[in-house]
């Protein structure tokens, strides 16, 4: 069991507490978050786990068991910004809950992941979230959930220098077994939908991730903001993509580049797509919901240009196996993953499908997960 395997691994040394906090995927709602739209994303069964015990001064010792390395930094004198290494995730945390106002006390930590670095399934937000649970605890400060998202989330965008949105880490901490989750990244209201049993997610790890991920997911965010400012001449009351129509952008398509308009297209049909998906889910129309997965990619892939040739593929070979309701990419996109809607009896066959065509087209062999609905970042006892 992994709790137990990290407290042996500790056990010498000193007597551990231990975390664990979700990664996630996401079943709709792709790059809306960051302009304040509506996503519908499930905490899954793989989490990040860490261990910590207090130390006498104020420096933490990070060791990771997935890269076999630790660092240390002093909390006194931290550094301002990433280095483009695995641990500035933890200390970004650590340095975000410094300048909230925590005083936190020095420790010895261990950290092990199990959701698939780089698969867009948010090992990033696992590791912030269980790394500030732990930190927080272990320094005998409090704060809730929703400051904790926001603090995680400003660990990635200002240390890290990712321009995520809020998605990951809130689902990551309020994340419910056997339930998605349709939250408004506006007001951060949330209502949880309960998924079906008879239904599997299952996740296709396309075994890829293009260089230009980080750069471009920037640059779309970019993009949206530049159409807002340009929208907002015409129709003040626009803030952010989330409060524009597609007939908004249809009459005012002459105010901005086409390029820009083809993003903005993708958010505010995204949008409208999520709302119906919850509507769906909650009557149990997962046709309908699967036929929204499917317009969901085609979006990404053709105005928002995130998807890739390996993810294309992964899709329509989902598309060609009884018993899937809907198929997309999940995440920021450039390689990664896949999330399918599979009904439970034809779960073995997509398998099997997809092990045996994907790498007869791209020479890759693609990781299959089949994913539970899982709980949010707690204690592990």
């Amino acid at each position: 069991m992994l709790i137990l395997s990290t407290q042996q691994a500790l056990s010498e040394t000193f007597q551990p507490k231990v975390y664990r906090a979700p990664g996630r995927v996401n079943l709709i709602g792709e790059h809306t978050d960051y302009n304040q739209g509506f996503v519908m994303p499930a905490a899954i069964d793989f989490s990040t786990w860490v261990a910590i015990a207090p130390r006498q001064d104020r420096k933490l010792s990070i060791r990771s068991e997935n890269f076999a390395e630790a660092v240390e930094i002093d909390l006194d004198q931290p550094a301002t910004q990433g280095r483009g290494h695995w641990s500035d995730y933890p200390v970004g945390v650590a340095v975000k809950l410094e300048q909230s106002g925590h005083r936190l006390v020095g420790a010895n930590m261990l950290v092990r992941g199990e959701v698939p670095i780089g698969s867009g399934l948010s090992s990033s937000a696992a590791i912030e979230v269980a790394t500030g649970l732990a930190l927080l605890e272990n320094s005998d400060a409090k704060t809730d959930r929703v400051t904790l998202a926001k603090l995680c989330q400003q660990a990635e965008n200002e240390f890290v220098g990712m321009r995520c949105g809020l998605m990951d880490q809130f689902v990551s901490c309020f994340g419910e077994s056997g339930h998605a989750l349709m939250l408004d990244c506006r007001g951060l209201d949330y209502h949880l939908l309960a998924l079906p049993e008879n239904v599997k997610l299952v996740v296709c790890n396309t075994m890829v991730k293009h260089d230009l991920a980080n750069s471009e997911y920037n640059a779309r965010r970019a993009d949206c903001e530049e159409g807002v400012r340009l929208l907002s001449r015409k129709l003040p009351f626009v803030g952010s993509l989330r409060d524009i129509t597609t007939g908004d952008l249809q009459r005012h398509k002459d105010q901005i580049p086409e390029v820009i308009g083809r993003r903005c297209r993708h958010v505010a049909s995204e949008n409208s797509r999520v709302l119906e998906a919850a509507s769906a889910l909650e009557r149990s129309d997962l046709e309908t919901f699967g036929q929204l997965m499917g317009e969901s990619h085609r979006s990404l892939r053709d105005d928002y240009e995130v998807s890739c040739k390996e993810l294309d593929l992964m899709v329509d070979l989902a598309n060609q196996v009884e018993g899937v309701l809907g198929a997309r990419m999940t995440g920021g996109g450039f390689g990664g993953c896949t999330i399918n809607l599979v009904r439970s009896e034809n779960v073995d066959s997509f398998k099997q499908f997809v092990a045996r065509e994907y790498p007869e087209a791209t020479g890759r062999n693609p990781e299959i997960y089949v994913c539970a609905a899982a709980q949010g970042a707690e204690r592990a006892e």
